[in-house]
């Protein structure tokens, strides 16, 4: 899990993610399966991509009330996905509960995924937090205190942009995963995101994995693009 580069399958489908994975032979590789691919072909797509070797991060945010988290956290423990999340915001019972249904869900046997939440979409500004959700403190308040709650619930990490990942390594130990997303090289269009940041910079900061997305699968050559991301990430 540490050191791991994450691509994401922000895909419609099967079809265009076995076209995109075409690009790399026979690699292993670790793979984020969010709401748009999973919500239109299910489950299926994770055994897929599992029975081709790929680690799998299901990004599907769950946020409802602890009871409806943890038995839907039973259920996602039997796909064998290696990493999956939820919202911070949902606060600290549902992100325990989150736990009690891994653990009850994953097989004998078997070791249950790792578990993070989200603290700040990177996509969300500092003016946009204090605007539309009515949090007052800075945005690295904010996601400290939704990342300590998260590690008093008994979870493995957070998600969080890189620009904090420093702050909480300080704050919760080397231990305490930090995934971050928003990363792009320096010759990258940030797109739709606030909080970017190159690979380099993640890894200065002590990030524990990075997420790419559209840098590297919407490339004209992916797997070239893959190997500049993973050089950049691992020096």
């Amino acid at each position: 899990m540490r050191g791991s580069l994450i691509i994401a399958l922000d895909f419609p489908g099967k079809t265009e993610v076995d076209e995109f994975l075409s690009h790399f032979d026979h690699e292993k590789l670790f793979l984020k399966v969010g709401m748009e691919l999973f919500y239109q072909e299910g489950p299926d797509i994770v055994y897929h991509l599992k029975e081709k070797g790929h680690r799998i991060f299901l990004d599907l945010k769950l946020h409802d009330i602890p009871n409806t988290v943890k038995s839907a956290m039973k259920g996602l423990a039997k796909l064998g996905c290696d990493l999956v999340n939820v919202h911070a915001a949902g606060g600290r019972e549902m992100m325990s509960a989150a736990i009690e249904g891994l653990e009850a869900g994953t097989p004998s046997g078997k070791t249950r995924p790792y578990c993070i939440a989200v603290t700040q979409l990177t996509s969300t500004s500092e003016e946009q937090m204090q605007k539309e959700q009515l949090i007052k403190v800075p945005l690295k308040e904010s996601v400290l205190h939704y990342a300590t709650l998260a590690r008093d619930a008994g979870l493995d990490g957070v998600v969080c942009s890189s620009h904090e990942a420093g702050m909480l390594r300080a704050a919760l130990g080397p231990d305490f995963l930090t995934v971050t997303p928003g990363i792009r090289l320096a010759s990258d269009d940030v797109q739709d995101q606030k909080r970017v940041a190159t690979p380099r910079f993640a890894k200065d900061e002590g990030a524990s994995a990075i997420v790419v997305g559209r840098g590297i699968t919407k490339a004209e050559n992916p797997y070239g693009s893959y190997l500049l991301y993973k050089q950049a990430w691992e020096g």
